[in-house]
């Protein structure tokens, strides 16, 4: 496994611990769960703009956000999302959808 080294502010080392503590895990263990989880909040954060702004349909968003069509959909209903779809958008999005 690849290793990889951060440069850590005392509040964010003091965080790190605590969480660890907490979790009652390593360091190590701490960071890689942390980078997993904030990668993929990064992901969905970013597939969520551009489907709001229309840049993309459901299918593109599920892609960026690295969920299944089903999983992105419950994102975008706790969410709240809406979109600026056209017809032929929603048309290619369930023909998709009745692929998988």
């Amino acid at each position: 496994m690849p290793t990889i080294s951060a440069r850590l502010s005392e509040a964010e080392l003091e965080e790190l611990e605590t969480v660890a503590d907490l979790l009652e895990d390593d360091r190590s263990t701490t960071i890689r769960k942390a980078l997993e989880e904030g990668l993929q909040e990064l992901r969905i954060r970013e597939a969520v703009g551009r489907y709001q702004q229309g840049d993309v349909a459901v299918n593109e968003a599920a892609r960026l956000a690295g969920l299944s069509v089903a999983e992105w959909l419950d994102v975008a209903r706790e969410r709240n999302l809406t979109t600026q779809l056209s017809a032929a958008d929603l048309r290619r999005d369930a023909d998709n959808a009745q692929e998988l």
